[in-house]
């Protein structure tokens, strides 16, 4: 028991990296919250300051039932129209306990397509208590050499009786060498009825 409290102690002790270890700063560039907003559109601040941008996505609730959200990126245009290249998963768990798996899910990854890219996978419900929350990270936006690769994971409360817990997985690539100058968030049909969407620089 001894040993332990020692190491306790020892770790409580650090409040600080040692210099010959660097460490990312995450950085807050934008807050934006919705109120029956068609969508959350990003358009500013990505840039060549960072090397990887993340996006927390807190609590979104769609205003029209059974609903997807998608996400879509600008690469020097006017549209969110960037060619994408994904693979999407999901793993769900009902909630009286009845049914529970891992999924590939063809009918939503994209294959050399401009389309929305669904990332909350399990489709949220207009219920009070339902909404889906998430992580979305792009790196390097701003380089003309290299694709854009994007990862999202996120957990939402899926529309079925009975609901489920579903965890969705999305990765894949804008396969464009412009840079990557803008990120819109909105849901596959209707409005997003409520939620906050973080933007952070990691430097």
């Amino acid at each position: 028991m001894s040993v332990v409290s020692a190491n306790n102690n020892a770790l409580s002790a650090i409040t600080a990296l040692p210099s010959s270890i660097s460490g990312g700063a995450l950085t807050l560039i934008s807050t934006q919250t919705a109120s029956s907003s068609a969508s959350l559109d990003f358009t500013s601040g990505i840039d060549s300051t960072y090397k990887e941008y993340v996006f927390k996505i807190i609590n979104v609730h769609p205003a029209t039932n059974n609903q997807r959200l998608a996400v879509n990126f600008r690469d020097g245009s006017t549209a969110f129209d960037a060619v994408k290249t994904t693979a999407v998963a999901t793993a769900y768990h009902t909630e009286n306990d009845n049914e529970a798996a891992v999924e590939y899910i063809t009918s939503q990854d994209l294959a050399q397509a401009t389309g929305d890219q669904p990332i909350i996978v399990g489709a949220i419900s207009t219920d009070n208590d339902s909404s889906g929350c998430g992580t979305l990270q792009l790196f390097d936006p701003s380089s003309t050499t290299f694709v854009k690769h994007f990862i999202f994971r996120g957990s939402s409360v899926q529309e079925t009786d009975p609901a489920l817990a579903s965890n969705s997985f999305v990765a894949g690539y804008c396969n464009v060498t412009a840079a990557i100058d803008g990120v819109q968030f909105k849901f596959v049909s209707g409005n997003i009825d409520s939620g906050v969407i973080k933007m952070y620089g990691i430097s």
